[in-house]
């Protein structure tokens, strides 16, 4: 009878944790359920009255389709490469900028337009707007492009342009003379119809993004500043329409790159006396160093999905997939552990998930019988937007722990700031309705670049740099990029002439529309 009454209160007390998380768990699902069933971040735009601009339309008819695709192939077939910062193909450069003031007669000679060469061999054109209250805005692109081989296993010559089963085969059909091409071709046509922009707009065109863009872009930026140029955003290359390569997502999506990851190249060494290798020491430069590599792999940097831009990216596109994975990511401040445990497994996704390691140069040794003083090891980091530089350099020195590795920054940069995509950006919001006026079957939604653009250089100049262009990726086209059989559709590069010929009238607007805002806050 005595020990009835503590076994009561302890049954009781039970009771009461179990009834409250029980209670705890019903309310998050309630809550979940609300999430899952509500959220369409993609309404507001679609709601929302537009200001009347009455814009031009342009209609490609066969004459027009025939000169395009001359021009574009044109400029497949000159071989601007850049081999390092150092070396590039100059003859190449020279012959682009003939070949832009042939194609585009009307760019070069409007007393709307002003055109300079920047650094020799980059270009900036400034187009004049009615209204000079109007902040200007910037499209960006490169003209270089990466080497390439037919040898490599290429179905048509890299620099040939040729078609088949229409598609325009040819390094920089993609990366990036389809969007160069698209925009200078898109304002041709415009000055044609007798257009005038109330917004005033810059065009950039760089020669040596394949190698940092330290000539052209900077350059560019340079003369911006001198001039005390502020813009309203950047769009440069960057991501682009996926059709297909999201499992399980119903329809296409335009990602639409607001930030770039990071980068960091360090230098791994060890130093120690030489040797025969009749008489090996217990431990080697290339044991020591191999070891301190090996800790690096088998240690990733920490997990941190969803503390960047990719938390954006699935919120937009969650009401687009099928249950249970619409519950799933229409609730990131509940499963974000759960789903970054799952995208770590593939290296593709990976790349969201964290910042990631790679080792890309390990060397040592000249003779197989002496025993090498020196290894050395290149490791490339690309920084996730939530780690800074400095992080990830304390995070190498503790994971390699050994005093006898050296370790050197060779090059690197912070993540680039995140730029906005909320109903009140005004850059986002505008490339945003061009892609859902052409494409209205798309999802649209912000997404973080995984390699670097020139855009990043122009950072001091704006809040908010873009990076995207309408060019469809279906599964496996992605390798293409800085691969084998580059290669761009002759419909997808009409709808780039045409996706620019829209977005520089619809940027005239003087302002958003008043936000239909449908993201929620929980």
């Amino acid at each position: 009878m005595t020990d009835s009454g503590p076994k009561f209160k302890i049954f009781k007390f039970l009771k009461i944790i179990i009834s409250s998380l029980f209670l705890t768990v019903l309310i998050l699902f309630t809550l979940a359920c609300i999430r899952t069933f509500t959220l369409d971040v993609n309404v507001g735009l679609q709601l929302a009255h537009w200001e009347k601009t009455n814009n031009i339309s342009l209609v490609i008819d066969h004459h027009r389709r025939e000169e395009l695709l001359a021009n574009f192939k044109e400029a497949i077939r000159i071989p601007t490469v850049s081999f390092s910062e150092t070396e590039g193909n100059t003859t190449a450069l020279r012959e682009f900028d003939t070949l832009l003031r042939k194609a585009f007669p009307t760019v070069f000679s409007s007393s709307l337009v002003h055109h300079e060469l920047v650094a020799n061999y980059s270009h900036l054109f400034w187009v004049q707007g009615s209204n000079p209250d109007l902040v200007p805005y910037l499209l960006l692109a490169h003209i270089d492009v990466v080497p390439a081989s037919e040898s490599d296993g290429w179905e048509a010559p890299p620099f040939s342009a040729k078609e088949i089963d229409g598609f325009i085969y040819g390094r920089g059909t993609i990366d990036d003379k389809g969007p160069l091409m698209g925009i200078l071709q898109s304002l041709e046509y415009l000055l044609i119809k007798g257009y005038a922009p109330r917004r005033g707009f810059y065009i950039g065109l760089g020669h040596d993004e394949e190698v940092s863009g330290y000539k052209g872009a900077v350059s560019i930026v340079r003369l911006m500043k001198q001039r005390n140029v502020q813009l309203s955003f950047v769009m440069d290359e960057g991501l682009a329409v996926l059709d297909g390569v999201i499992s399980g997502l119903d329809g296409p999506a335009a990602l639409i790159g607001i930030s770039e990851k990071g980068s960091a190249t360090v230098k791994l060494s060890v130093s120690m006396a030489p040797g025969h290798s009749s008489m090996p020491p217990q431990e080697t430069s290339i044991g020591i160093l191999a070891a301190a590599v090996k800790r690096l792999e088998e240690n990733p940097m920490p997990r941190l999905f969803g503390h960047g831009p990719e938390r954006g990216t699935f919120e937009h596109l969650a009401h687009k997939f099928k249950l249970p994975m619409k519950f799933i990511m229409s609730n990131f401040w509940l499963f974000s552990p759960l789903l970054g445990r799952v995208l770590e497994k593939k290296s593709d996704t990976n790349a969201f998930v964290r910042t990631t390691t790679a080792v890309t140069i390990f060397k040592s040794g000249v003779k197989v019988n002496v025993i090498p003083s020196l290894a050395e090891a290149y490791v490339n980091f690309r920084i996730h937007s939530a780690q800074t530089l400095q992080e990830v350099l304390d995070l190498i020195q503790s994971t390699v722990g050994d005093e006898r590795v050296k370790m050197e920054l060779v090059d690197g940069f912070d993540p680039l700031p995140v730029s906005s995509s909320d109903e009140k950006s005004f850059g986002f919001q505008i490339i945003k309705k061009t892609v859902l006026d052409m494409f209205p079957s798309v999802t649209v939604a912000p997404g973080i670049c995984i390699g670097n653009t020139d855009s990043r250089h122009f950072k001091d100049l704006t809040n908010d740099i873009y990076r995207f262009a309408p060019i469809w990726f279906k599964p496996g086209d992605a390798q293409r990029f800085h691969g084998i059989n580059e290669r761009i559709s002759k419909k997808n590069y009409e709808e780039l002439v045409v996706f620019y010929f829209n977005l520089i009238q619809n940027c005239d607007i003087q302002k958003l529309p008043e936000p239909h805002s449908s993201v929620h806050e929980l």
